[in-house]
Formats: structure tokens, sequence, C-alpha cells
């Protein structure tokens, strides 16, 4: 599993009980997932917690559970690096256009602009910015740098020599944020106009948005928080400006939401079959770490779940599906991250994993 970094978003923000009811209460068994989220909030060091599974097999349920306060089922939340499979698949569907190719260098797109500190975009394929191995440093591990712009957080990352060779996996959210600009260049939109046109509209997620510029959350929401360097204590910072994300980690969303994408994205509604593949499949050069936007976790008993996390200042998400899309589940949590990580493939295995 990567290891994905927190997105800066201002000073402020750098830091990025009881079961709830059920969608089918009577089937308490099919969520063993639930179970793992009292100890989110306990060993977890979340105020509250929610997940939403869901499967379409032949016992099929739609289950949401909740524990702690400030957290519901339709609430908007910030999913952070979620945005990047978006991302993917709007280039995947501009490349079976013929409008781009992934072999593309950079530099035939975007000409000059990744230059300096032995920086080339010459030398670095859409491809390699899909598959985080372009070798660009990350801007947001620039603790001086709050960029509110797309080409500001470039500047920022090519202040930096690379931090890899081209070729090797390096995760870097700078990767995203050119293959937003990418977007913009051969669609003549906006990746967020994009991303509506092409994935949001046609699959109704009402509850999905960019918010570009805007600082707070749509109604339905909860609040955010974050746990202060110096002493843990709690704090609010529900309103951020988004812009320093960007295409790398702006999106806004909902459990059900993000539940409906990824079936939708696995189960061939929004890319051929054989796209399906290579976003899934390019796994080489990051041996076997991450596809393009989305990434692979071998759970304890074998079975391979794809999907991707989510983490910026006040929110930690996380999608797993199956391979088709039919069997999915994601989770929330109300602040930045896990205390104890092991607890994320712990409950993930709960639910790829259990035995009915």
């Amino acid at each position: 599993m990567p290891i994905l970094r927190a997105l800066l978003v201002t000073p402020l923000v750098i830091t990025l009980l009881g079961l709830g009811s059920a969608s089918l209460p009577s089937e308490p068994h099919l969520t063993p997932a639930a179970s793992y989220l009292p100890r989110l909030v306990a060993e977890g060091g979340a105020p509250a917690a929610a997940l939403l599974a869901r499967s379409t097999s032949t016992a099929p349920y739609d289950i949401y559970r909740s524990t702690g306060p400030g957290i519901r089922r339709p609430d908007r939340f910030r999913a952070g690096s979620i945005t990047k499979t978006f991302i993917a698949a709007v280039v995947l569907q501009l490349a079976g256009e013929h409008r781009l190719q992934l072999s593309d260098t950079v530099d035939r797109h975007l000409a000059g602009l990744v230059r300096g500190h032995g920086n080339d975009g010459s030398r670095i394929t859409l491809r390699a910015l899909l598959t985080h191995t372009s070798g660009l440093y990350d801007y947001t591990d620039d603790p001086d740098a709050h960029p509110v712009s797309a080409t500001a957080a470039v500047r920022t990352a090519l202040a930096h020599r690379p931090t890899n060779a081209p070729g090797v996996y390096a995760y870097s959210n700078t990767d995203y944020v050119l293959l937003g600009l990418v977007v913009q260049r051969v669609t003549g939109h906006s990746y967020a106009t994009e991303i509506r046109r092409r994935i949001i509209n046609p699959l109704r997620l009402t509850g999905t948005s960019l918010p570009g510029a805007l600082t707070a959350l749509p109604a339905p929401h909860g609040r955010g928080y974050s746990h202060a360097p110096a002493d843990g204590s709690l704090r609010d910072v529900t309103v951020l400006d988004p812009r320093t994300a960007g295409a790398a980690g702006e999106l806004i969303s909902t459990l059900a939401d993000l539940n409906r994408f990824y079936a939708a994205l696995l189960g061939g509604r929004l890319l051929p079959p054989a796209q399906v593949n290579t976003l899934l499949l390019n796994t080489g050069a990051a041996d076997g770490i991450y596809g393009m936007g989305i990434y692979p976790q071998k759970l304890s008993c074998g079975i391979t779940v794809w999907g991707h996390n989510g983490r910026i200042a006040g929110s930690y998400v996380r999608t797993a599906a199956t391979r088709d899309g039919r069997h999915i589940l994601t989770f929330r949590i109300n602040t930045d991250g896990l205390s104890d990580p092991s607890l994320e493939p712990a409950l993930l295995d709960a639910e790829f994993c259990r035995r009915a």
C-alpha cells in the first residue's frame, strides 16, 4: 500500500460511541467491518467514524454504520487524493478519444513548463504522471509553500531537484496537478468541468463537487478536525482553501457517491474493458504498488481489492472494491488520519475476507 501524504492547505491546517443505524438492520453479520468503527475512535484517534458497504452479488446489501457524534450518511466531506482516480479516468477517456496518448511527454502538452533544477518535461510521460514514476518533487512536502494555483504548485516542485529519476515510483501530488493542466490544454476546459461532464453528471453523483476557491463545505456536512502538533488537541478545520489541493485532492463527495463511482469505474461504465485493464494493471513501474490513480491491496485471505485513500486537513477516507466493482466499501473519519494505521487493513480484511 503506498504511503500517501496529507495535502498542505494553509498554515492553520498543515497537520492535515454506539453504532448507528443500517439500511438492513436484520443482517448485521454482513458488515463485520463495522466492529472496527469504535476502534477507529478509541484507538485511531478519530472523533467519529462511518462506513458504507455495498454488494450486488447473490446476497445484495447496502449497509451504513457509524460511531461517535457528528457524522451522518448523507454528509459531504473532503475526499482528498481520491480526486486522483477521477483525474485518471478522464485522462484515459481522452486517450480513448485519441486526443492524447499516454506515451506523450509533458512537454508535448505543456511545452517548457517543467524545467530547472534537473527537472525535464521532455523525459516525463503522461503514463509516468499517472503512475507516480515521474520523479518530480511533491510540492506538499515544502513546509514553507502554500500555493493556491496549479502553476504555483508546479513552481514549488520545480524549485527542488527530482526525488527520483523518471521511472522510479515516488508518490507525488505534483504529478496530478500537472495532469489537471494537461486536461485543460487538451480540452480547452478545466479538469473540474471535464470531471463534471464526464463522470459526476452521467453517474448522478449529486453529493460530489469540485469546490475551486469555495472554502465551505456544501450542506449537509459535519465538522472536520486536525490534531494540534503541540498537545494533540482537536482543532476545527472544516473551512479551508481547497486550491492548494487542486487536481491532486480538492474533491468533495459522500460515502454513497464514492461507492457508486468506483463500482461504475471497475464495472466498465466509464471506460471500456481494455482501458480498465490499463488503469489497474500498469503497476510494473511502481513495483505493484500503484496503477493509474488507483492502487491494489492484497488482503490476508489472498483477495486483492482496488481503490484509493484520501487525506486532507480534517478528513481521511478510504474506498476499496473487488476487481469487478460488485463488492465495495468506503469508510471515513472526521480527522486527518488514523493514529493506528493497522486498523485500516484489519477493517478491509473484516469486510472482504469474511465468511458467511
